[in-house]
């Protein structure tokens, strides 16, 4: 394993209720605090005023049924549930309630990858076609598997073609795309790059995709209410999605879908994870080491700097230098980047984030390693990334103000 790529981070329940009416999100109503984990009361009150100061307005401005955030602060976790899970139902939110978080599965499909580096079976500087001999004579001779977790392997598109809908017809899709740039020189957020990388992980260790996912990974993380298929019998905990039409909706099937953003997951299973990328639950050494990798930074986008499939921003940052990190320009476009050499070692003193959407779920996870301060907050209908980015930022701006236990 390349040195590059083993540096470590080395960093290290309270429960409330907020419902809406009847009406879904038009009034929302406090509940009396379930405290899990003894804390003081000025600050769990304290918590509880930033949270639903930054979570109602954006509810009702824009008609979200149900969301949750997940804070971790030093080692100790909080949960605030706001709303239902279903309108028709009307069941309440809790921290177990599973959602669909999108992109933020990209995150997965990194650690994956990394895995089965630390374990010997690839390596992320060897060309794509090494690993898929279909695709040996095009364009992937010069791509990376790097470049499929940083979204710099050229000018892929954001989808896979609706036309693509099995295994062979992607492999030829991608034996005949042309990139419009070198690989390493410009970011494009696609899809198909970072489903290709989990394609390419599974394959290496022998497993399909979900099987590596759920056989491997999420055990290992201590992950036991996260899927890419829900069983039958967890059904009732997953949310229904609504669009921004407010329709019911939820994923679909698709061509690399699972691989790039078809994670359901609770709160408590996502803040974990959070944590672990902190360095702060035991896990196993080849996983930790894994994890570790992927916040190696890799290219200077200009406003922040792309580790694998994660983003981060120098801390402290100002709210407005956040947000040009999450414009449509950087989601939709072809933005130059420069290449990091060598590469950048993990570093506390960031702002690490990520979004994830799919049609009816919208979702938001930010930390800040040298703070021991962690956010997660998931959603049941899909509204725009700026909102989430800055209610984010209000919350965990918020906490560190709070007085020290």
């Amino acid at each position: 394993m390349p040195e590059s790529l083993q540096p470590a981070v080395k960093t290290a329940r309270f429960l409330r209720l907020s419902n809406p009416s009847p009406f879904l999100g038009l009034v929302l109503l406090t509940a009396v605090p379930l405290v899990a984990n003894a804390a003081p009361q000025v600050q769990t009150k304290a918590m509880q005023s930033l949270v639903d100061s930054a979570i109602n307005p954006l509810m009702k401005e824009y008609g979200i049924p149900g969301a949750i955030v997940g804070i971790s602060m030093n080692g100790q976790q909080y949960f605030f549930p706001y709303g239902v899970s279903s309108k028709t139902t009307e069941h309440h939110v809790s921290k177990n309630t599973l959602f669909e978080i999108g992109s933020i599965s990209k995150t997965f499909t990194a650690t994956l990858a990394n895995y089965a580096q630390v374990e010997g079976k690839l390596t992320l500087t060897d060309k794509v076609s090494q690993y898929l001999p279909e695709l040996t004579g095009s364009a992937f001779d010069q791509i990376n598997l790097i470049n499929l977790a940083t979204h710099t392997a050229g000018d892929l598109p954001m989808q896979v073609p609706d036309k693509v809908t099995n295994n062979a017809e992607l492999m030829r899709y991608f034996k005949e795309w042309q990139p419009a740039y070198a690989a390493g020189t410009h970011r494009n957020y696609a899809n198909p790059s970072i489903g290709l990388l989990g394609l390419i992980a599974a394959k290496q260790l022998g497993q399909s995709f979900p099987n590596a996912m759920e056989q491997t990974l999420f055990p290992q993380l201590g992950m036991t209410h996260s899927y890419l298929q829900v069983p039958s019998n967890k059904l009732a905990d997953y949310a229904q999605g609504y669009n921004k039409q407010d329709q019911p909706v939820r994923l679909n099937p698709g061509v690399l879908a699972e691989e790039a953003y078809g994670i359901k997951t609770s709160a408590v299973d996502l803040l974990r994870f959070v944590e672990t990328n902190m360095q702060q639950h035991p896990v196993p050494s080849v996983l930790q080491q894994a994890i570790d990798a992927t916040h190696v930074g890799y290219f200077d986008v200009g406003m922040m700097t792309q580790e694998m499939i994660w983003e981060h921003y120098p801390y402290p940052i100002a709210l407005d230098k956040l947000l040009a990190g999450h414009t449509q320009e950087v989601v939709f476009g072809s933005v130059p980047v420069k290449a990091i050499v060598p590469p950048q070692a993990p570093q506390p003193d960031l702002w690490i984030n990520k979004t994830g959407s799919t049609g009816g779920f919208a979702a938001y996870v930010a930390y800040i390693p040298a703070k021991k301060l962690g956010m997660v907050l998931l959603s049941n209908k899909n509204y725009p990334v700026p909102p989430r980015v800055t209610v984010g930022y209000q919350i965990l701006t918020g906490l560190t103000a709070l007085p020290a236990k």
